[in-house]
């Protein structure tokens, strides 16, 4: 009996160093795995920066572009301007849809498993089809050319299940205990929505906002088939339009502005991770705002 509580106890004793060593094994790999993307990421940004700061001067950021001063300026503009007008039409759309899909439909409605099914399946399709798609349907269907419209349209089709998939997570996320105290005060549904729900899960909307602002700016495949690349600032949404995306690209391909190329780089690199600390301080303050409120 004493020998079969002894087995029984080394067996079980193994199996704890066992689970312990497996548990161990897997932290190291996840460690190492973080500390690999890390590495990865700080490595080009230092490598962009090297390779490009040296190089910035006052004639990169001239009004007018010319094959003299390879001006990024234009494309700088031109690129806050798509990424304004891509977030004015997907942001509404996508934030709607999102409601829709997690408070109003039902569940077991075959309608809601085929729009989550193309919601994912937009999400997988490249670029260059999306660029093509915007060509035959913007600009020349709709006839409204090689424009900054029609490149906001086509990266709006493309924004949108990232918006929509981050916005349905933060819906999700919110507890239902907080919509049953607001209709228990009696608060209608859209109320609830509106009041409750919304500013609960705001930190996430604008979550999705950045990672949709990250595929705009590093766009050029649609880009170039859309909005054209003429290097100027566009005047009006029907001009045709030079994005930074796309002016790395051009210049590049020439293979006459290497240097110019990247300095170009580590100008859109900082605005990028400019505008993606300013987003991050919004959600902390709306996140504040939301719990003290």
């Amino acid at each position: 009996m004493n020998k079969e509580i002894h087995i029984q106890k080394t067996v079980e004793i193994a199996k704890k160093k066992k689970k312990k060593s497996t548990h161990s094994i897997a932290s190291v790999l996840v460690w190492a795995s973080a500390l690999l993307v890390v590495a990865v990421g700080i490595g080009i940004v230092i490598y962009i920066m090297i390779q490009g700061v040296p190089y910035l001067n006052s004639s990169l950021f001239e009004w007018n572009y010319s094959s003299e001063n390879v001006s990024m300026l234009p494309a700088l503009i031109n690129t806050i301007f798509m990424l304004i007008l891509s977030l004015l039409i997907a942001l509404p759309i996508g934030i709607a849809g999102s409601i829709y899909l997690v408070e109003y439909a039902k569940k077991s409605n075959p309608f809601i498993r085929i729009v989550n099914l193309m919601i994912d399946t937009l999400s997988g399709i490249p670029s260059i089809v999306y660029g093509l798609f915007g060509s035959l349907f913007f600009v020349k269907f709709f006839g409204m050319g090689l424009s900054l419209l029609s490149g906001a349209l086509t990266l709006s089709i493309m924004i949108l299940p990232i918006i929509m998939n981050t916005t349905q997570e933060a819906l999700r996320e919110v507890p239902m205990s907080m919509r049953e105290g607001s209709y228990g005060l009696g608060a209608g549904k859209l109320h609830t929505i509106l009041h409750v729900v919304l500013p609960s899960s705001l930190g996430g909307i604008i979550s999705g906002a950045i990672l949709a602002a990250g595929r705009i700016f590093g766009e050029s495949a649609a880009l170039i088939f859309t909005a054209g690349t003429l290097a100027a600032v566009s005047g009006n949404i029907m001009d045709p339009a030079r994005t930074m995306a796309v002016h790395l690209y051009a210049l590049s391909q020439e293979g006459l502005y290497i240097h110019e190329t990247y300095a170009s780089s580590a100008v859109l690199i900082i605005v990028v991770l400019i505008m993606n600390g300013l987003a991050g301080l919004i959600k902390k303050c709306s996140e504040r705002n939301t719990i003290h409120g």
